[in-house]
């Protein structure tokens, strides 16, 4: 059989979709059952309130995936430096802030996280330290990384697909991009967990203590990186922020403050979303045999390889959604917003739309829109980092599938825990079986 599902085919495989109900009146995103399994929730808010405030959370949850496009589309409208701001460590933000100054060399926004025309110099000067031309040089010493760390537990028949290969796998990579030579690989994941939590709207004052102590070791660190770097310049990723140049004659380069603000989120972003995409993946393989068939059909073949990685992301996507804020009053969905109406925008749910993707809970490579996906976000605050998250997806898929074999989880489905967050769809911890295959030529 060919590893592209025919139209015919798929269409008549389609299973039944979530796209419909009611929602419940107790529903809500912050309940751990649902932020496990968000499906049927999503497709209740889309087909019956796809602008759906959420009282728990306060805000209103985006579903439908031609809302998300009008978002996306209008920055202006649709703020996303009010949004980070109302969610960023919602309840604690101020003490966070303090502890941040006292004990972290001080706070620094994320700049990434602005409005135009703040956000398009950081963004033009960020761009410069991702180029395509960088990212393609990166694959072979990241295959050779991949290839190492599968090495390390194929013959063992058992390993957490998490904590063993999706959270070290992308940890080494970005530090070695950053020119990190040396790094205590726990500490940089405790960072992450850390980091993405300040936007989790699900952590108790004494966890957001332990982050930001945690938030205060990161900083530091990055301090004395970014610091040798202004004293020699090098060849990474890093030194590319310091160094990077454009045509403005009263601010060419990125302020210390402002490559703070930049180098953090890509340690963190470059590591802990594309890890969670990993995780993702090693599930499906485990729990979805017609998947990983399709992946070792697929291994040989970069075009169909590189549609398995776009296919996967609308499927599965990493980031579960980010927030705006309105800046006036608008009509989104059919609903009035206020000003100040503060959003979520579910790019999972948005990735789910039957309306948009015929028959979405299929995994089909055969997808004519394949590419329409949302999980890297859109418009000018598409994800930067979009590219070198894709190939690192891609190489790890395919190195994985060469050398292992028969995929089964190690504990029952039920018990798969996810981290406790709006932001990403994380498993926590991923037990699984397989064997060792032979083949495992380059």
């Amino acid at each position: 059989m060919s590893s592209i599902d025919s139209g015919k085919e798929n269409a008549a495989r389609c299973p039944a979709h979530a796209n419909g109900g009611a929602v419940a009146a107790d529903a809500t995103l912050m309940d751990p059952k649902i932020l496990a399994r968000p499906n049927t929730f999503y497709g209740a808010l889309r087909a019956e309130d796809p602008v759906h405030y959420d009282p728990k959370l306060d805000m209103y949850l985006v579903s439908r995936f031609e809302d998300l496009q009008t978002v996306l589309r209008d920055p202006l409208t649709f703020s996303v430096e009010h949004g980070y701001e109302e969610q960023f460590v919602k309840g604690f933000a101020e003490e966070f802030k303090e502890i941040l100054i006292r004990d972290g060399g001080g706070y620094f926004p994320d700049i990434i996280m602005t409005d135009p025309p703040k956000h398009t110099r950081a963004r033009s000067l960020m761009d410069k330290a991702f180029t395509a031309h960088r990212v393609a040089t990166l694959e072979p010493r990241i295959r050779a990384l991949v290839v190492e760390l599968i090495e390390e537990f194929a013959d063992k028949g058992q390993a957490d697909g998490v904590k063993d290969f999706a959270v070290p796998m992308t940890i080494r990579i970005i530090c070695e991009q950053l020119g990190f030579s040396q790094f205590d690989a726990e500490k940089i994941q405790r960072w992450s967990i850390a980091a993405t939590s300040t936007i989790s709207r699900m952590q108790t004052r004494e966890q957001m203590l332990e982050h930001a102590k945690e938030m205060c070791e990161l900083q530091l660190y990055l301090m004395e990186r970014i610091k040798e770097r202004q004293g020699k310049r090098t060849e990474d990723l890093l030194s590319d922020l310091v160094y990077a140049e454009i045509n403005d004659p009263e601010r060419p380069r990125l302020a210390f403050e402002e490559i703070m603000a930049l180098s953090r989120p890509i340690l963190v972003a470059g590591n802990e979303t594309t890890a969670t995409a990993l995780g993702n993946l090693l599930f499906l393989l485990a729990t979805e045999p017609e998947i990983a068939r399709k992946l070792r059909e697929s291994a040989d073949d970069d075009r169909l390889m590189n549609r398995f990685v776009e296919e996967l992301l609308r499927l599965e996507p990493p980031v579960r959604g980010l927030s705006r804020m309105t800046t006036r009053e608008v009509e989104l969905g059919g609903k009035k917003l206020p000003a100040r109406a503060h959003l979520l925008l579910l790019y999972a749910s948005a990735n789910d739309d039957d309306k948009e993707f015929a028959c979405p809970r299929n995994f089909d490579l055969n997808r004519p829109n394949l590419g329409r996906h949302v999980s890297f976000g859109g418009g000018v605050h598409r994800c930067v980092g979009a590219a070198l998250a894709r190939m690192e997806i891609k190489v790890a898929a395919k190195e994985i599938i060469k050398r292992l074999d028969n995929f089964e989880l190690a504990v029952p489905v039920e018990s798969i825990a996810y981290v406790p967050t709006v932001a990403t769809r994380t498993i926590a911890s991923l037990p699984m079986k397989y064997s060792r295959r032979i083949e495992t030529s380059p």
